[in-house]
């Protein structure tokens, strides 16, 4: 029975209401012994309490979408194959253009929000990890006039734990942007959510880890193979952007930085630079691995600052700090705006995030020159710090606050 499935939300409340009924009908009506009596009363508490327990657990996991399934709950979940040394590019040598065309086969994805959304098994063939990725095209795709056209593309990542099917049902992303894409206010991007959480009970911070995980390599060179070899995408850098919140935002940042020859900008919603901020990230093990995934060293130690813009939000002691870090780090043609959310607008979750996917795409289709088709070449000038109030619905935007050196 599958977690996030209508059967099993079903059979919990069913469950629960025979719970709340049982000692209604039986409490006083129990024989026998007072040991007994008092073992059966017991156990009808426990089965109260622990339906109760399951039922909104349930209903929190599909409403943020935390766990896709019971391997992911349960901690025996294990999608990496192999982790080989693929050196600092993270490619092994291999001449990605070179590697042959594979076709995958793509089905419905299910649940809510995936109206639209193709799901995949991808094996990666760099990286050694085997896992599921989401696919959605935007309104233009299937039109006869597009149909020599190829299409930006944005890599969404989520949070730890997290879903790769969050963007779509608890931020709605595809709902929320289908009808913007539609009347031509942000440019029809190619959405696509590949899996983040690779290995048991761990946040691989997006690091290549020798023998461990090569999650990088995952989500910055097997999935964008996958998505130009079969659908009418863009090349990178100038056509890729990748965005996520939380653990999911620090990625998203890092691999812009890390690889502008691959990506031309970045969201980050509530993300952090240092990767002890999630305290089960593999990246944040050692000192040497903390530097080399953390974007704010890195664009500060950049002998050449990168071609990339990056947008980045948060609110005070949750995001906003790293954003103003890399502000004032950042040289041309490096850009970053960053983006201030009031405590007003609610805390680290769904409810903060989903109001600013609007503005986050608004933003992308701007920066990456992609109004009325045009192409920019590089990034605009460095955005200042802060944002208009138009540009989060959750608030207004306040002066920025004082820095601290990630």
């Amino acid at each position: 029975m599958s977690l996030t499935g209508t059967t099993f939300l079903s059979t919990l409340i069913v469950l629960s209401a025979v719970a709340v009924l049982l000692p209604l009908l039986l409490w006083s009506r129990l024989r026998g012994p007072r040991a007994l009596r008092t073992a059966g009363r017991l156990l009808m508490v426990v089965f109260a309490q622990g339906t109760a327990v399951a039922l909104v657990f349930v209903l929190v996991n599909n409403q943020n979408n935390l766990y896709d399934d019971w391997a992911d709950l349960l901690g025996t979940g294990d999608h990496v194959q192999q982790a080989a040394d693929l050196g600092a590019d993270g490619t092994g040598g291999i001449a990605l253009k070179r590697l042959p065309r594979i076709r995958q086969h793509f089905t419905d994805a299910s649940g809510p929000g995936m109206r639209g959304v193709r799901e995949t098994q991808l094996t990666g063939r760099v990286s050694g990890v085997n896992a599921e990725v989401y696919v959605w095209l935007p309104p233009q795709y299937g039109r006869p006039a597009y149909r020599h056209h190829r299409f930006p593309v944005v890599e969404l990542l989520s949070g730890y734990p997290g879903s790769a099917k969050a963007w779509f049902g608890s931020l709605h992303a595809a709902d929320q942007l289908r009808p913007l894409m539609r009347d031509g206010r942000v440019a029809p991007f190619i959405m696509v959510a590949p899996r983040m959480n690779l290995l048991a009970g761990v946040d691989t911070g997006c690091a290549n880890i020798t023998g461990t995980v090569n999650a990088d390599t995952w989500l910055s060179v097997d999935v964008p193979k996958m998505v130009t070899d079969n659908f009418r995408a863009q090349a990178g850098p100038a056509g890729w952007a990748v965005a996520g919140y939380s653990a999911g935002g620090h990625c998203a940042t890092k691999l812009a930085v890390a690889h502008p020859d691959r990506y031309r900008a970045a969201v980050s919603m509530s993300g952090y630079n240092d990767p002890i901020g999630e305290p089960d990230s593999l990246a944040a093990e050692t000192p040497a691995l903390r530097r080399a995934n953390n974007p704010y060293v890195l664009l500060r130690d950049a002998r050449t600052p990168p071609a990339i813009a990056l947008y980045q939000s948060g609110q005070p002691g949750d995001g906003y700090e790293a954003a103003t870090g890399l502000a004032q780090i950042a040289k041309a043609p490096t850009t970053v705006h960053a983006v201030y959310v009031p405590k007003s607008a609610g805390g680290h979750n769904m409810a903060l995030w989903r109001p600013q996917v609007v503005p986050a795409f608004r933003w992308l289709t701007e920066e990456m020159g992609l109004l009325h088709g045009r192409a920019a070449a590089t990034p605009r000038a460095r955005s200042s710090a802060g944002s208009r109030p138009a540009e989060l619905a959750s608030g207004t935007a306040s002066p920025a606050a004082a820095a601290r050196r990630p």
